[in-house]
């Protein structure tokens, strides 16, 4: 039996990224970038004002020299407005102007935020730091040169990285490349994951199911949450049919695929018509894995391009399980990545959980905060022995899973335990 932690490096070592391709910049978040972008302009392309207010000189209303290149003690004679210091206001510029002003001594020129400054401002009087005068401003408070002004490229010069290749583009990183004045940029585009299920038991949820016939529920439980990881979803849906035609379609869809998942793939003797598709296809390896629930699963390299391929339990708590285990964490490899696995944090169990022995336990449960120690508190949901570890339901009603070591067969009530966070209920 394969413990986790090796058959996760051996799926990971088999993961591929995609080829680059170039998309627009609206469609770029959360994919990790393939080339290095500078810039070609400054950022900002002009000095502007930072603050609605007024341009001026500082010299003019009671300052020179900008706070950040100046030491100000505290037996220090602090700068002040002289009580008749009075601009005349001769002109206003609004955001987008392209009017160029030009500033005259003792003068003050009305700018909003954004505005391109006058010539031979060098400071903002900030609306809040004046009487808000239309035809002439007083100051009430001194500013210095360079106060509430954005200089031409103080963010970003010409020839500035602007993106690194590998970056992940996040918010800040999309407005990075808007900044840079592009469009479009080239990308590792999100894993295409094709998701099948197979089993003679099976009838999709648009059918009323017969005596001994159940909905095809892992294939539609799977899918939604490769997408929730970030890949590109393709559900197939039911693949039943005779050894020809079933290796016909595993064939196709790996073609058109970065991974390939089968639930309902392994255990029981209905399996095997699958596996040995599989096998005159690629390499399958059906060894069990030392983990509990989803033991029964496999995974090997499918077609000429050597397709990673997951076969997962007809059951979609185990299914759901292996995927979380160990196909997320590959996806997220093939995205680029830092973290692969959930945030995992320490709580103290509320219930007593059984662990078979020697298997990895994965145990859904309800992460909570106690409210005034804020330390965390763990509710097991079904154990990891339990009969109820199959029902989905309970799975539907978790935020976490609690992760069981192989060597620990009881957790008592009070023990600390390591918790993966799913995501929050609202």
């Amino acid at each position: 039996m394969r413990s986790v932690e090796e058959q996760l490096d051996i799926i990971v070592d088999a993961t591929m990224t995609p080829a680059p391709i170039r998309i627009g910049i609206t469609d770029a978040l959360g994919l990790m970038c393939a080339e290095e972008v500078q810039a070609t302009r400054s950022l900002p392309g002009f000095a502007q004002a930072a603050v609605d207010g007024y341009a001026v000189r500082a010299v003019d209303v009671g300052g020179a020299q900008s706070l950040s290149n100046r030491t100000t003690h505290e037996d220090e004679e602090q700068p002040h407005v002289e009580p008749d210091t009075s601009l005349p206001v001769v002109g206003e510029v609004a955001a987008g102007s392209q009017k160029p002003l030009r500033l005259q001594p003792r003068q003050a020129v009305r700018v909003a935020t954004g505005a391109p400054l006058p010539t031979l401002a060098d400071a903002v009087l900030p609306l809040e730091w004046s009487d808000r005068g239309r035809r002439r401003v007083t100051p009430h408070r001194p500013v210095r040169s360079g106060d509430f002004i954005r200089r031409e490229g103080d963010d970003i010069q010409p020839g500035d990285i602007a993106v690194r290749a590998g970056a992940v583009l996040g918010p800040a990183q999309i407005g990075l490349l808007a900044a840079a004045g592009r469009d479009k940029v080239l990308v590792y585009p999100r894993p295409r994951v094709t998701v099948m299920s197979y089993g003679l038991e099976l009838v999709d949820i648009d059918r009323d199911p017969g005596l001994g016939q159940v909905f095809d529920v892992g294939s539609y439980a799977v899918a939604a949450a490769a997408k929730d990881a970030g890949a590109d979803v393709t559900r197939v849906g039911i693949i039943n049919a005779e050894p020809r035609r079933l290796k016909e379609q595993i064939a196709v869809h790996a073609q058109k695929s970065e991974f390939l998942i089968i639930t309902g793939a392994v255990g029981g003797s209905s399996a095997r018509a699958v596996q040995e598709a599989l096998g005159e296809l690629g390499d399958i390896d059906t060894t069990r894995v030392a983990m509990h629930p989803g033991s029964a699963q496999g995974f090997g390299l499918v077609g000429e391009d050597r397709i990673p391929t997951f076969l997962l339990p007809s059951n979609a708590v185990s299914a759901l399980v292996v995927f979380e285990a160990l196909i997320r964490p590959a996806i997220r490899s093939s995205l680029g990545k830092r973290v692969l696995n959930r945030r995992v944090v320490k709580a103290r169990s509320m219930n007593r959980i059984e662990s078979i022995p020697g298997r990895l336990g994965f145990v859904r449960a309800r992460l909570m905060r106690d409210a005034q120690t804020r330390d965390y508190l763990v509710d097991s949901i079904g154990g990891a022995s339990g009969g109820a570890a199959h029902l989905l339901a309970g799975l539907a009603e978790a935020n976490a899973m609690i992760r069981i070591p192989t060597d620990v067969v009881e957790v008592r009530p009070g023990d600390v335990v390591d918790v993966l966070f799913l995501q929050q209920r609202a």
